[in-house]
């Protein structure tokens, strides 16, 4: 027999022989029939059957034996499966998927039909869980594909839809045809959407080629006005003219650009302005005025930020800026202010520290609501609101309104909504908060609004100092390492818990639920170490000791640099908080930089500002204002024509923040019939992931509005048992938590088209929930399982580890009496 004959090939004298080699050969001998245990699966088996035995004696049972065996070929079966599933184009089939099949498997001569016949129990399962009905189960699986790049065919989708209708019996007969017909129509749709889509751009580039061709340069200005070449001159500086375009040659001259129709209706003014006083002037570009501010703006048909913000400039507005470092106290300050004011407004840059504000608040006595772009909590008779800055309020006058986090006036992405709100909130005191380095930034919006300034700067409560290099064997509870990119956080998490360390994380695609849960963790001691982004810079309150960095340099959007000196301040500062700790130490781990890089950007003084713009982007207002003077009701047309003749690049008072999200939103919009300018604009605004096929799934929830079809929120998907979830589901959860934000971002504008709402909060409790358990009770189960692992076979990794992604270094061992603090220096990114 072939299990006879591989016991002779492993024969030897029964005292060289293991206690697994024994039982194993023992329990062979016992169960009769040969169960084809191979050479390469022997070694593997050995080592499943001595985590079974209970000491060096023991034999193993017939069950123990099967189990162990089924143990050894789970692997191969589920890469069957995936080979299997594959071949026959079923890719929603995951390996997850097949590694619960597997695992449902207790036959070790199982055979391909057993194998599918559990996939297909798996599939079930799955289809069940995974919403209340066959269409939203659909719409899951294809979103989840999607993140993939995966189109279904014509023939997957039939396999696909009979398999979830089955999931669901006979409750939905008919299920499978009216599928097909609705995808058909669907596909029509999409296409037709796209080829609209695309006529409507080229036609609104070929406006926009027509009307640039018609532009006349300065030369020909006195011939269509029928006045000298020096009054044309004087026209231009004082005004008069209306210059449709500015472009800059290398050398720096500027030229002008004039639409002849425009100048044709001031014919009948020339004679008014020849024979005018230089006092009926109209007001003189005059950079840095507010005169000159109204002008510019008016010729850039940004006027809104010179006078769009009425409410605001009818108030006599008071601006207090409040400067210092993390742990400075600068919230305490503003809040008792805001505490104490008969009405009030909070603005925060997320939504967590939204609602933090509105707890302190609360916690002082003083009723207050909540908007945010995503949530609404109304309490009655409350003249106080906390909200994110987006969302600002600029028609209610309030007398104290606290701005916090102003150094965003200068990022690229969401600085102008700082800049409206700084500019627009309609408050009689306004507390801005910030580091030192938004100072000059914000002395000139209140110069442009002309509104009085005092400053106030607060030095840290408890001193911060640089320290120098630390191993992951080094770290201590309190301890948060710092990393700048998702994997990297999953990466040191992952080594730390190797290392038997309870660790909690933090990174910007966790909902503020579960980062907030995550912090508590930290807090409380439940976690030793925290592992985060540079997501803990802002909002989050941390008992944190030492904050180590992992890396001195990240990418930001656009290029690989080193850590600027507010970042490193802005981090590092969250070390040592104040009545915990008596000081913050900021550290580098070992090989990833340098610590006097730390040393220098801590002791460094506010980086100079060199751009002194205040970014700003247009509003609805403006869109229906440029929409009415070029005679579109294109969306995509209007936010071309703003980004390339309204606000020129060298304009003296403002920059145009980024619009390409919103301008590819609009081209993709083009082609959905039946929504008017300002929906559209509203959908250009809401919060997607583009990597996410985000634009692909507005277009088609807008085209759901258009058509009068309610738009069902996104689903949880399958959610497996904490333990068993990886990185991809747990990737996947987080991007379904982001389409569930953008869904409930639109619910709250268009209520009738999105009114599902509290089955949308449902789903994002149910992530929120999952989310927190894998990251709370994976750190328990490693702990578990190197508690269980080994039995009699002693201690150590588990047969077959694989070593985390990446490898950090550990404590080396030296010499006694020798020291080794040499360190080396790393890129990452």
């Amino acid at each position: 027999m072939k299990h006879k004959t591989l016991m002779t090939e492993h024969s030897a004298p029964a005292d060289a022989l293991s206690p697994a080699e024994r039982a194993l050969i023992h329990a062979e001998e016992e169960f009769g029939t040969p169960l084809d245990i191979t050479p390469r699966e022997r070694p593997t088996m050995l080592r499943q059957v001595a985590r079974r035995l209970e000491g060096p004696d023991a034999t193993l049972s017939r069950e123990n034996l099967l189990e162990a065996l089924c143990a050894v070929r789970r692997k191969n079966w589920a890469a069957q499966l995936m080979n299997v599933a594959r071949r026959a184009g079923e890719v929603w089939i995951s390996k997850l998927d097949t590694q619960e099949a597997a695992a449902r498997i207790h036959d070790p001569k199982a055979d391909m039909p057993a194998l599918r016949h559990a996939l297909d129990e798996v599939l079930l399962q799955r289809w069940q869980e995974m919403g209340d009905s066959p269409r939203n189960v659909l719409e899951d699986v294809r979103a989840d594909l999607a993140d993939t790049g995966l189109m279904l065919s014509g023939g997957q989708l039939e396999k696909l839809s009979r398999g979830i209708a089955a999931a669901f019996g006979s409750e939905d007969l008919g299920f499978e045809d009216e599928l097909r017909l609705a995808e058909e129509r669907r596909a029509r749709e999409q296409a037709d959407i796209q080829a609209r889509a695309e006529r409507k751009r080229t036609r609104e580039l070929e406006r926009l080629r027509e009307w640039e061709s018609r532009l006349i340069g300065f030369e020909a200005v006195p011939d269509v006005l029928g006045c000298t070449r020096r009054e044309a001159l004087r026209w231009i500086a004082e005004n008069r003219l209306p210059i449709a375009r500015r472009e800059t040659r290398h050398d720096g001259i500027e030229l002008f650009f004039f639409d002849p129709a425009e100048l044709q209706k001031i014919r009948p003014q020339l004679s008014t302005w020849r024979g005018s006083s230089k006092g009926d002037r109209p007001e003189k570009l005059n950079r840095g005025t507010i005169a000159g501010n109204a002008a510019i703006a008016r010729v850039a048909a940004l006027d809104r930020f010179a006078a769009h913000f009425r409410t605001a400039r009818s108030l006599k507005r008071r601006i207090t800026l409040v400067t210092g470092p993390t742990n400075s106290g600068k919230s305490h300050t503003a809040l008792n202010a805001l505490a104490a004011a008969e009405s009030g407004l909070a603005l925060a840059p997320l939504r967590l520290l939204a609602h933090e504000f509105r707890e302190a608040m609360l916690s002082r006595g003083v009723p207050a609501s909540l908007s945010t772009g995503e949530e609404r909590i109304i309490m009655p008779g409350a003249r106080h609101l906390a909200a994110t800055v987006e969302m600002c309020p600029f028609n209610n006058p309030v007398d104290v309104a606290i701005i916090d986090e102003a150094q965003m006036l200068a990022d690229p992405d969401r600085g102008a909504a700082w800049t409206a709100a700084i500019m627009g909130v309609p408050a009689r005191h306004i507390f801005v908060l910030g580091a030192a380095d938004c100072i000059p930034l914000v002395k000139r919006i209140a110069e442009l609004c002309n509104d009085p300034v005092d400053e106030i700067h607060l030095e840290r409560k408890s001193p911060l100092k640089a320290s120098g290099t630390l191993r992951l064997d080094d770290l201590r509870p309190n301890d948060a390492v710092i990393a700048f990119s998702r994997r990297e956080v999953l990466d040191l998490r992952a080594d730390l818990m190797s290392r038997n360390r309870r660790v909690a994380v933090v990174y910007g695609a966790l909902s503020p639920e579960v980062r907030r849960a995550e912090a508590a963790r930290f807090n409380n001691g439940e976690a030793d170490i925290l592992v985060a982004t540079d997501a803990i810079g802002m909002g989050l309150n941390l008992s944190i000791r030492r904050v180590v960095f992992s890396a001195l340099k990240k990418f930001d959007g656009r290029q690989t640099r080193d850590l600027t000196s507010q970042e490193v301040k802005q981090i590092g500062g969250r070390a040592g908080r104040y009545g915990k700790h008596e000081e913050g130490l900021v550290c580098v781990l070992a090989e990833a930089g340098s610590p006097t890089f730390v040393r220098r950007m801590l002791e460094a003084p506010p980086e100079p500002i060199v751009e002194l713009r205040p970014l700003v982007q247009p509003d609805s207002d403006i869109v229906r204002a440029v929409a009415e003077e070029i005679g579109s009701d294109s969306l995509y047309g209007v936010l071309t024509r703003i980004k390339r003749a309204v606000l020129r690049p060298d304009d003296p008072n403002y920059r145009l923040a980024d619009m390409d999200q919103a301008l590819e939103i609009a081209a993709a919009l083009e082609g959905v019939e039946g929504l008017d300018l300002s929906t559209r604009w509203t959908y250009a605004m809401c919060p997607i992931d583009e990597r996410d096929n985000g634009i692909q799934r507005l277009v088609q929830w807008a085209a759901d509005h258009a058509a009068g079809r309610r738009v069902p929120p996104p689903g949880t998907g399958r959610l497996p048992h904490a333990e068993q979830a990886g990185r991809e589901e747990l990737e996947r959860a987080e991007k379904r938590h982001k389409r569930l934000v953008a869904w409930r971002w639109l619910a709250l504008r268009f209520p009738e088209a999105y009114p599902a709402q509290e089955d949308a909060e449902s789903n994002t409790t149910a992530l929120n929930d999952w989310i927190e358990q894998v990251l709370r009770t994976q750190s328990r189960a490693r702990e578990t399982q190197r508690q269980h692992r080994g039995g009699f076979a002693g201690r150590g990794k588990p047969p077959g580890a694989k070593p985390a992604t990446k490898s950090y270094p550990s404590s080396p061992k030296r010499p006694s009496g020798k020291k080794d603090d040499r360190t080396r220096g790393r890129k990452k990114r």
